[in-house]
């Protein structure tokens, strides 16, 4: 066996490098796992641009990977070398109040795979021990084809959002942003049960990349009145759902005016660091008795819900995967991503 791999390592803001570097060994509590395909969240290219606390580098990049195990260590139970598997990549404590009411995605004490542990843009990765044994491991058929198992990890996230905006079959939902996180939430939406799913976005790409995902509704709010056009759909009450997946204020200020009483306004993008003020009308908040909900990352048992509506294609992973290029493209991935041409690169190390 080889003794180095590639692997994309993260230096600094704008130091970003393709490597060759020792394979790592696999400890007696750790699994490793040879990576055949790992999407490019905005997430790495957000880091790559600007940087992130969370990093400690130089560190390997990426979370959204699956692969084949091939080393399992000596005190590892359950799993077996040639099984292909995910990450829940939020990793938790497994003992803090959070792990213990079941949000492991918000742990106190929570590291995060590609963030703080090296990740998955590499020939290998190591699964870190508690990962191993808080679960956050998920087997994936082997009938599934690598750059679909990919995506578990961002429809997971997606699955979390659909369970605390309380989703309900024959809802109406409207997605503001038709970026890849904006798609999936429309995609995952329609699984879960919505009647009607309305897409918001203002980039004529994107709306082109959209439109064959046959949405109820496709509308650029910058030629067309989003607002009337719900409430003509939803005779004049407004949408049970609104998910902002645009990471700007003004949508998610905007969101509270799409959303009928009672209704859940879901903010599912970030703002940036010192432009996440909004300014909401707490006056429709409470006497409509609006939910404004947030949504971050994703559990086990979330994922691998995720595993499960790709495996059985409920999902079109073939459409979401838009691009297939080797480890040593991941420059091209972000100019593709920055021009809004993919919606998710898969790295194939």
């Amino acid at each position: 066996m080889p003794t180095t791999m590639q692997a994309v390592v993260y230096h600094a803001p704008q130091d970003l490098r393709v490597e060759t570097i020792p394979i790592p060994p696999c400890g007696t509590d750790e699994i490793r796992v040879k990576v055949d395909a790992c999407a490019v969240c905005g997430s790495d290219l957000k880091a790559y641009k600007h940087g992130n606390p969370r990093i400690t580098p130089p560190l390997v990049l990426g979370h959204e990977f699956t692969g084949l195990i091939d080393t399992v260590g000596a005190n590892v139970q359950g799993f077996a070398p040639g099984e292909r598997v995910v990450m829940a990549v939020v990793v938790s404590c497994g003992t803090c109040d959070y792990c213990r009411r079941g949000w492991p995605n918000i742990c106190a004490d929570l590291s995060v795979m590609g963030f703080g542990y090296p990740g998955g843009m590499a020939e290998y990765v190591i699964l870190p021990p508690r990962a191993v044994h808080n679960g956050h491991v998920i087997k994936v058929p082997q009938s599934m084809q690598p750059a679909h198992a990919a995506l578990a990890e961002p429809v997971g996230c997606v699955v979390n959002a659909m369970e605390n905006c309380g989703i309900q079959v024959g809802d109406t939902v409207v997605v503001v942003g038709a970026g890849p996180m904006g798609i999936i939430n429309a995609c995952v939406a329609r699984e879960f049960g919505a009647q009607k799913i309305i897409l918001a976005e203002i980039s004529d790409t994107r709306l082109q990349k959209a439109a064959q995902f046959e949405f109820h509704r496709v509308v650029n709010p910058a030629q067309e009145d989003l607002r009337q056009i719900v409430l003509d759909e939803t005779d004049g009450l407004g949408a049970d759902v609104v998910i902002v997946a645009a990471p700007a204020a003004s949508p998610q200020e905007e969101a509270l005016n799409l959303v009928r009483k009672r209704g859940a306004a879901c903010l599912f993008a970030s703002l940036p660091v010192g432009q996440n003020m909004l300014s909401l009308d707490s006056r429709k908040i409470h006497y409509g008795e609006l939910r404004v909900v947030g949504t971050s990352d994703t559990t086990p048992k979330q994922v691998a819900q995720a595993v499960e509506m790709l495996a059985q294609q409920r999902i079109p992973a073939e459409k979401l995967a838009t691009h297939l290029l080797p480890l040593d493209g991941i420059f091209t991935a972000f100019d593709l991503m920055q021009r809004g041409e993919a919606l998710r690169v898969v790295l194939q190390p």
